[in-house]
């Protein structure tokens, strides 16, 4: 294969960072669900998944954003491209993915729909996508009356279960996009009847521009028109020109991007065409709902019928300027950026010899790539309203985002998912940046500075925690991030660290460390109250709202997280102290936050109680119940696991280059002797003389571990549980103030009524934190080395290092994805497999979370942006193989 080959997706990437050619100014980031968001709420009463629904949403303009069905758009999300589909029995076309709101489904929110991202490269120079869409009519009312009707304790109402594919009688569509150039786009629509019979298929592929005009007057109107050369001209005030072409003879049709404002506005009179306009004429036969010479969105109407097994092929081009130019019609330019892209992934999966293994690599990285989507949302302008619609609704001066009136976004953001989750969260996007780091560093590390920018960091200090409550607190792991990010950085880039992003993010999570010390440490006694952290869903209540009679909740977590942010601080002041003395005396400052709340994890204060229950030998929350005292939460959950990841080892070489720094550290444990001994084995070196840093001690870390790794409890055969098994036959019940709370353990989706039904970390596997369990034991074991061995699994007399146990982890969250000995992937528990299409991997999904028994995914089917990290965990076994 020729370099021209081998570089080419590494050199556009490298053009893009270097601000050389804008090769992300069109990718993926179109929804592919827009309602059910804060920004499209407008609603009194805040219920943002009936404020905008489903059936609204062919009719009603966005405010905020698109969404569309494999769709791309500008990096501004002026100009998008996506696909419409009718097959001749649905009551409108698919547009957009359906799912279950979270008062619909049995188990919350979740998408009824096949669909996988098949590839996809960073630059978006190619990109595919799959859609199945069944040839009866789609059981939309079946699928809202059945997950009405089912309770918790039995499993949601799936698409497969309507019996819609039986037989086969669907079609597989496929979307492919190749760049011929940063502007210009080629696009191939690949249909296959699947079905033993004949089938009609409507393909209409759609082009419109975003409203930006009915917002404010005067905004200028961009036009969508046919080119009397042939084609459509589009022309856009702030985009410029640019050309669609289009293979043979469609149906054209015109509407204008607006609400349809006699089903939404109650004006009979109102004049279209609307948004809507497309469904009314070809599913209504409507004429008088279209135009045929111009509007602001279009539609391609290709009818076709398929033969049993056929495939047609449509081809499209959209280009920037005001020529037209010809389509590829022989597939150079697609079969070009395929092999660029192949030779792209078998770079980076150097060492990766299973080939089913690099499947799930790339697939997994496919689905990261097409999370990317742009966010929109200016808080001021969304609780005041626009010009020209009405006042919003008084009960939003006081509600949800008030305090963030400084929040205005457009960017480009990794998303958990773009149905489920379609707006960003904060520690979300951390974790997504690892494996992003991998395939774009350059973007992982911009993602990262993006948050901490002024228009969305807080001027307290506070990150926001993600668009349903920007308030709300998750777990501090931005500088975790950061900081692994860098070092994945720092090896591709041959040993030189990108010293640069380092210091600008530590500069503004100098303010946010600030914020949580004195906002999240009420009492001043380095135990923090964190409130929701993620995970809260597995504790006994709310820990942001206690009940009434309760007083503070001390977190374990919460105390935790901010030890382990205090060292993750700490080592990116070192990183740049080694390069500019003035940052030694900050990291020792984070060495010193580090021992205050280590200190209090074990004794709150110099009261007598810790967080530490030494009868369980496990890590609790401890309730304030006034009168009373402390009251011990004994939940045996992820909660009482997170003071592992507050460990760091320092190499010798760096106390010798940093002598400022070691001095003071030998002043703090030579004069603060009881905090010296909350630090593990500090004055005797380890494996190499390093020094260790950990909230355990030798006896306190091998007592978490006898539990987190025995099967009867944390341990399952897919990686470690969020609570523990044991609370099975024994749930853990609290009974005060003439209420009643119980956690029970759900190795699946959660059966408790809390947090609208979506308490599922009852039990289920989630893979971030798994990675940081794994990761931690790597660091441990960089200290012990291989004379420190613990039973694995507990109970089974076989003793292994803490890295062998790392390793042992790490395969078990990667054999959710990989097929069994029978040939089965777990992560499909009794589901069929997917059928395969021609030319084609298996498709596979990558859930929110997974069965803490069966390893079944669970959740949100297409969260690619945590579960991705499975892209590390492959990358790092290649690395020890290796």
């Amino acid at each position: 294969m020729s370099d021209a080959i081998d570089w080419a997706e590494r050199r556009r990437i490298a053009e893009q960072a270097r601000g050389e050619r804008p090769w992300a100014l069109w990718g993926p980031y179109v929804s592919e669900r827009q309602w059910g968001t804060v920004r499209e709420d407008y609603s009194r009463d805040g219920n943002a998944w009936r404020s905008l629904t489903h059936d609204d949403a062919c009719s009603r303009a966005y405010r905020w954003g698109e969404d569309g069905l494999a769709g791309i758009c500008d990096a501004r999300g002026l100009l998008c491209l996506a696909l419409g589909l009718w097959n001749g029995r649905d009551h409108i076309l698919k547009e957009r993915l359906f799912g279950l709101t979270n008062e619909q489904g049995n188990h919350g929110e979740d998408v009824k729909e096949h669909y996988h991202y098949l590839d996809a490269v960073p630059s978006h120079a190619y990109l595919k996508f799959l859609y199945r869409y069944p040839q009866a009519a789609y059981p939309y009312e079946d699928l809202v009356r059945e997950g009405l009707q089912r309770s918790r304790e039995v499993p949601e109402y799936e698409i497969d279960d309507t019996g819609i594919f039986e037989g086969n009688r669907f079609f597989d569509v496929t979307v492919e996009y190749a760049k011929a150039d940063v502007d210009d786009i080629h696009v191939v629509i690949s249909a296959t009847n699947r079905g033993p019979e004949v089938a009609d298929l409507h393909l209409i592929p759609q082009l419109w521009f975003r409203n930006t005009w009915a917002w404010r007057e005067n905004s200028p109107r961009p036009r969508l028109t046919r080119h009397p050369e042939g084609g459509i001209a589009c022309q856009h005030p702030r985009l410029g020109d640019y050309r669609l072409a289009y293979q043979g003879q469609p149906e054209v049709l015109f509407c204008e991007n607006e609400t349809n404002l006699k089903r939404h506005a109650g004006q009979p009179d109102a004049e279209g065409p609307f948004k809507d306009g497309l469904h009314a004429a070809i599913v209504g036969n409507d004429a008088t709902a279209i135009r045929r010479d111009a509007g602001t969105k279009l539609g391609l109407h290709y009818a076709i019928r398929l033969e049993p097994g056929a495939t047609t092929r449509i081809r499209l081009r959209l280009s920037a300027g005001t020529r037209a130019r010809p389509l590829d019609l022989d597939g150079s330019v697609r079969d070009r950026r395929v092999a660029e892209a192949d030779a792209f992934y078998a770079d980076l999966q150097d060492g990766i010899a299973d080939p089913d293994a690099r499947a799930v690599f790339r697939q997994a990285a496919a689905g990261l790539i097409w999370s990317k989507q742009l966010y929109a949302y200016d808080v001021q302008v969304w609780l005041k309203g626009d010009p020209l619609q009405p006042v919003p609704p008084r009960e939003r001066d006081g509600g949800r985002n008030t305090h963030w009136r400084h929040f205005a976004a457009s960017d480009v953001l990794s998303m958990p998912d773009k149905w489920e989750y379609p707006w960003f969260a904060a520690w979300d996007l951390a974790f997504h940046c690892l494996p992003l780091a991998l395939l774009d560093p350059d973007f992982a590390k911009k993602q990262l500075l993006l948050l901490t920018r002024e228009w969305y960091m807080h001027p307290n200090g506070q990150l926001p925690a993600y668009e349903w409550e920007f308030s709300d607190t998750n777990p501090p792991v931005h500088a975790w991030a950061t900081y692994r990010v860098f070092e994945i950085d720092r090896r591709r880039r041959g040993g030189r660290g990108d010293l640069a992003f380092l210091e600008g993010v530590f500069h503004k999570l100098l303010i946010n460390f600030t914020w949580w010390v004195n906002r999240k440490d009420a009492g001043g006694r380095n135990v923090f109250q964190g409130g929701f952290l993620g995970l809260d869903n597995v504790g006994v209540f709310d820990r942001s709202r206690p009940p009434p009679g309760f007083g503070m909740v001390h977190q374990a977590d919460g105390t935790a997280w901010m030890a382990m942010y205090a060292l993750n601080m700490m080592r990116i002041a070192l990183e740049l102290a080694l390069h500019n003395d003035v940052y030694e005396s900050t990291a020792s400052k984070f060495f010193e936050h580090f021992l205050l709340i280590a200190e209090a994890m074990t004794d709150m204060g110099g009261e007598g109680f810790g967080l530490w229950d030494e009868e369980d030998e496990f890590y609790y929350d401890e309730v304030d119940i006034p009168g009373a005292g402390l009251l011990p939460l004994r939940v045996r959950s992820m909660v009482g696991l997170v003071p592992l990841f507050a460990v760091e080892v320092i190499e010798p070489s760096v106390l010798q280059r940093l002598p400022d720094f070691a001095r003071r550290l030998n002043w703090l444990l030579e004069n603060r002797p009881h905090l010296a001994r909350l630090v593990s084995r500090w004055d005797e070196g380890g494996v190499k003389d390093r020094k260790l840093l950990s909230l355990l001690r030798g006896h306190r870390m091998k007592a978490l571990l006898r539990r987190m790794l025995d099967e009867a409890e944390f341990l399952s055969p897919f990686g470690v549980r969020s609570l523990s098994k044991a609370h099975r036959d024994q749930p853990y019940s609290l009974n005060e103030f003439g209420a009643s709370f119980t956690v029970r353990y759900d190795p699946a989706d959660s059966t408790s009524n809390m947090f609208g039904g979506n308490s599922n970390w009852r039990g289920p596997v989630w893979l971030p934190m798994n990675y940081l369990i794994i990761e931690a034991l790597r660091r441990f074991d960089t200290y012990y080395g291989d004379d420190f061995r613990v039973e694995f699994p507990t109970g089974s007399g076989e003793m292994r290092t803490l890295a062998g146990i790392a390793d042992a982890l790490q395969d078990r969250l990667i054999a959710l994805f990989t097929k069994d000995e029978a040939g089965r992937r777990p992560f499909l528990g009794d589901r069929a497999p997917i059928p395969s299409v021609t030319g084609a991997e298996e498709p596979l999904l990558f859930h929110e979370f997974f069965d803490g028994d069966t390893g079944r995914g669970l959740g949100a089917s297409h969260q690619t942006g945590w579960t991705a990290l499975i892209l590390n965990l492959l990358d790092n076994r290649a690395k020890l193989h290796s």
